[in-house]
């Protein structure tokens, strides 16, 4: 079964809605403009209720069935990235600095497709919860959504979600069961010593080779503390010093970003961090201090219902265009907190060539809408089957 019929004859209109989104970015928990037309384009596709500001700005929207059963969440990310866009496209970001470049606009009009499917047929037995969530990229909004008590309020079952994956073939699909994307934390190191002249070194205490001697070693973490076959990524994104060609700064800073996928690598890797920031401090006689926020947990799918998604993926895209053992990715995804309140699975739809997620030059394929709604209304179909 390809892309729904009905759900194909949307497709003028999910391209609008996806792309007035595009041009309207809002980030983080701060997605009120957002929230607010989803929400105008639920009241006008019929759902039967419409939750607002749960998790601060997410939404969640009720759509019946046409008979009794479980309820079934089918959620969609909807905030931005401060980026500057590049692509040139008369729908551009009009918001300077700001842009979808993750594709959520087109997770949302999936979505809402979907739910414009659903609401017209009803083939299905039971209830959809449709979860609009803010603060993906940054804030943990699946975390606060999952707190403000969404899962009993609305008395969710299982969860599922779709991300957007560029350079993936078009309309493939791919998901595994269990670890499918990495835990992610963030570690900022600061350093203080004494700063001077840049030609009476011996005066002062200069905290720029503590930083790289800090940084040097954090990667011995990954090829020697912990097992080859045991995924680690420790990776420097920042670092920060001095003012001038001959002055030695007084302080420095940098930041590291921590992917895993188990607990006990994500608890060794941050214990080897601070002993490693503790013991070169001490070594270079500068003063350090370690945030280390533990950020969003990994994205483990849960068996039964990865499986499941990947037979509906087929139905959509047929045998060939299915990977049901993908390997795990470095990334993250805080739908991780729906699936460890939650039975449930995440998954990827390739939309074709084009710039990478997260690059200024960014732009969702709009022909790949459909197939992601189509994906989610054969969902609900065949978990919630009219009797």
């Amino acid at each position: 079964m390809p892309v729904l019929n009905r759900i194909a004859d949307y497709a003028p209109q999910m391209t609008a809605w996806r792309q007035h989104l595009h041009q309207h970015p809002e980030l983080g928990f701060e997605c009120h403009e957002t929230a607010a037309f989803i929400v105008a384009r639920l009241r006008e596709i019929g759902v039967d209720e419409i939750h607002e500001g749960i998790g601060r700005t997410g939404v969640v929207a009720i759509v019946n069935g046409s008979g009794e059963g479980p309820t079934l969440g089918l959620r969609a990310d909807m905030d931005a990235l401060p980026i500057v866009e590049v692509t040139g496209k008369p729908y551009a970001s009009t918001v300077p600095g700001r842009m979808h470049a993750c594709g959520h606009d087109g997770h949302v009009t999936m979505l809402l497709g979907a739910a414009k499917y659903l609401a017209e047929t009803r083939r299905f037995a039971g209830r959809v919860a449709l979860i609009f969530q803010p603060a993906e990229e940054d804030g943990g909004g699946g975390a606060a959504m999952v707190e403000d008590g969404m899962m009993d309020r609305f008395d969710i079952r299982e969860v599922y979600g779709i991300h957007n994956s560029p350079n993936t073939p078009f309309g493939h699909f791919h998901t595994a069961p269990g670890a499918l994307m990495a835990a992610v934390d963030t570690a900022w190191v600061y350093l203080t010593g004494k700063g001077g002249h840049g030609a009476t070194p011996h005066e002062t205490v200069d905290p720029i080779p503590a930083a790289v001697g800090m940084i040097g070693a954090l990667q011995t973490v990954v090829s020697r503390n912990v097992h080859a076959l045991d995924e680690l990524v420790i990776s420097i994104t920042q670092i920060h010093s001095g003012t001038a060609s001959n002055i030695i700064p007084e302080e420095a800073w940098f930041c590291a970003t921590i992917r895993s996928f188990t607990p006990e690598v994500r608890a060794l890797a941050k214990k080897r961090f601070h002993e490693i920031v503790e013991g070169h401090a001490a070594a270079y006689g500068v003063a350090a201090r370690v945030d280390y926020d533990w950020g969003y947990p990994p994205t483990v799918n849960h068996a039964a219902q990865a499986g499941f998604a990947a037979e509906v993926a087929r139905e959509i895209s047929g045998d060939g265009a299915v990977l049901a053992d993908a390997p795990k990715e470095m990334g993250a995804e805080d739908f991780s907190y729906m699936l460890q309140a939650r039975p449930g699975a995440y998954l990827f739809l390739g939309t074709g060539p084009g710039a990478g997620l997260h690059h200024a030059a960014f732009d969702f394929n709009d022909e790949a809408a459909p197939v992601g709604a189509s994906f989610f209304a054969r969902l609900v179909e065949r978990a919630l089957p009219l009797s």
